[in-house]
């Protein structure tokens, strides 16, 4: 017997949920969850688990830490996703804990041995690449959009689609006002989670179709041809080094003027780092904006790599001249080398000539635009 088998022995449990549908998807399956039917919390501490759940009972398994929930029902009582009163019970059935769940893919269950619970046709609707809710008490929970558009950032290269009906009630929870109370954690949650997925795009058009995006983020769906050229962006990203996600959020932003990013990232609660990131790529579109005018001047250039805090932060450089190199690569490779050459200009240099306080800072700038017109020139 295995670990997991000697302290589950005798509980009446199902495996459900992404680990279930993915698997079946032949997706990766990262995370199992556990639904334990019929049990308390006190039976589940005499076997050894460990409670960590506040909201409801869940509890993680002594051996492989996974997590088991004690079957729960849910009822609305309040706005918004954190408006409900869970209720959990031995009575609970599993076909009710299912019922609670946003979508008829991820409201699957397993038992142990790989049998299939599907009372509301998960399979079926896998099959058919249908992203459907399971009822309609999905409009009680408005957190239910974002992640439907989500799963279809997800999934949408495996063909699936979400329908018409789900389409509707997302709709309807937008019209209703519901969305609007969402808590801006989750909202960038749910958003950070969808521009790691491999299809960002289509999570900003779901909610746009929802009428959620001008709710959540009206600088965003200010405008259909505004907006299509934003998402179309999500798909060139400078670089992939890990902050993939950040990037394509930067690039999303970059568009939009100073106040109207930091009004969005304000209501958001974006992460600081994300912000930076947004703030430098909009500089840099600026810069190449103002090349389609005009040859730009050395100041100019030299003010944009001022912007960017390129000085003390050189690291900084060669994405922001891949992402010049995605709209005018003739202007990345020029500014590639007024970069090397202004770069040389060491603040050290002028200290040990004589420079100090204010004058060492004109010369200091001096002498850079003067490397950046060198290489302008030649």
């Amino acid at each position: 017997m295995s670990e997991r088998d000697r302290y589950i022995a005798g509980l009446d449990v199902y495996r459900v949920g992404g680990a279930v549908r993915d698997a079946r998807l032949g997706w990766p399956v990262v995370d199992q969850d556990w639904v334990v039917v019929g049990a308390t919390p006190d039976a589940m501490r005499a076997r050894g688990f460990k409670p960590v759940g506040r909201d409801f009972p869940v509890f993680l398994h002594p051996e492989t830490h996974e997590e088991y929930a004690l079957a729960r029902t849910e009822r609305k009582q309040g706005r918004g996703y954190t408006g409900f009163a869970v209720h959990a019970s031995p009575e609970v059935t599993l076909e009710e804990d299912l019922a609670r769940r946003d979508l008829t893919i991820n409201a699957m269950a397993e038992t142990p041995d790989g049998e299939l619970v599907d009372p509301f046709h998960g399979e079926r609707d896998l099959d058919a690449r249908l992203l459907r809710h399971v009822s309609p008490a999905f409009v009680e929970d408005p957190l239910r959009v974002l992640r439907t558009a989500r799963f279809l950032a997800r999934y949408q290269g495996l063909g699936f689609a979400i329908a018409d009906e789900t389409r509707a009630l997302m709709r309807q929870l937008t019209t209703s006002g519901e969305i609007a109370h969402l808590v801006a954690e989750r909202v960038w949650q749910e958003t950070e989670k969808a521009l790691g997925e491999a299809y960002p795009a289509a999570y900003f058009q779901a909610l746009s179709g929802s009428g959620a995006l001008g709710v959540l983020m009206p600088e965003l769906g200010s405008g259909e041809e505004t907006l299509n050229l934003a998402l179309a962006r999500l798909g060139k990203p400078p670089e992939d080094n890990g902050a993939l996600a950040r990037w394509r959020w930067a690039r999303l932003c970059e568009h939009l003027d100073e106040a109207s990013r930091q009004t969005l990232q304000d209501r958001l609660r974006v992460p600081n780092a994300w912000r930076d990131l947004a703030r430098q790529a909009a500089l840099t579109r600026d810069l190449w904006k103002d090349a389609e005018k005009g040859p730009l001047g050395a100041a100019r250039i030299l003010r944009w790599l001022n912007d960017v805090d390129a000085w003390r932060r050189g690291e900084r450089i060669a994405p922001l001249l891949a992402l010049v190199s995605l709209e005018n690569e003739a202007l990345a490779t020029d500014l590639s080398l007024c970069w090397r050459l202004a770069a040389q200009v060491l603040p050290r240099q002028l200290v040990d000539e004589g420079f100090q306080g204010a004058a060492l800072g004109e010369e200091l700038a001096r002498r850079r635009q003067f490397e950046i017109e060198t290489a302008l020139d030649g």
